[in-house]
């Protein structure tokens, strides 16, 4: 999650626009990133890449930008938007309201170095992991956005949706 005061993301009617990135290697298995609160690492859960659009980028620019920023991974077939979500939650003393697409991706770059991240993002993120679809499923762990595990499921078996799924608002 690409949270920077500094930075002027781009808001829509209150909402802050958002790209995110499903990026699976050739194994099919998801890069997540591992966040918490940057006063608090106690308080962490793991979500996808990406972050908000800056200027007058489209979400495919800011898609590939924030992947590239937070994770070093530039070799990149960037795919069709698979889901949309409205969300609100608390994050560094303030509250964030985003509309968020989800883009499929796929590298074979597995190797991840977070050399593009902001000041907050240093603080807040502690790292990479990728994870199989069974793993997701497994874990105990907090994972944005909710049901990550049986919506990755359902790509993998069927394939990306004919139009983008939109996922229930998630209020934290």
């Amino acid at each position: 999650m690409s949270y920077d005061g500094d930075r002027h993301d781009e808001y829509r009617g209150g909402l802050r626009k958002v790209a995110r990135v499903v990026l699976l290697d050739p194994e099919e298995r998801i890069l997540l990133l591992h966040g918490h609160e940057p006063d608090d690492p106690a308080d962490d859960w793991w979500f996808t890449p990406g972050g908000g659009l800056e200027g007058d980028e489209t979400r495919e620019q800011a898609a590939l930008r924030e992947l590239a920023e937070e994770t070093g991974i530039t070799e990149v077939e960037l795919g069709p938007v698979l889901w949309r979500r409205m969300c609100s939650f608390p994050f560094a003393g303030r509250r964030w309201d985003q509309d968020e697409w989800y883009y499929l991706a796929r590298t074979t770059q597995t190797v991840t170095a977070a050399a593009g991240l902001t000041d907050l993002e240093r603080r807040s993120v502690a790292g990479a992991r990728w994870w199989t679809c069974q793993e997701l499923t497994e874990a105990h762990e907090t994972v944005y956005p909710t049901r990550l595990a049986e919506l990755l499921r359902r790509v993998l078996d069927e394939g990306p949706p004919a139009t983008p799924e939109v996922l229930d608002t998630e209020i934290v």
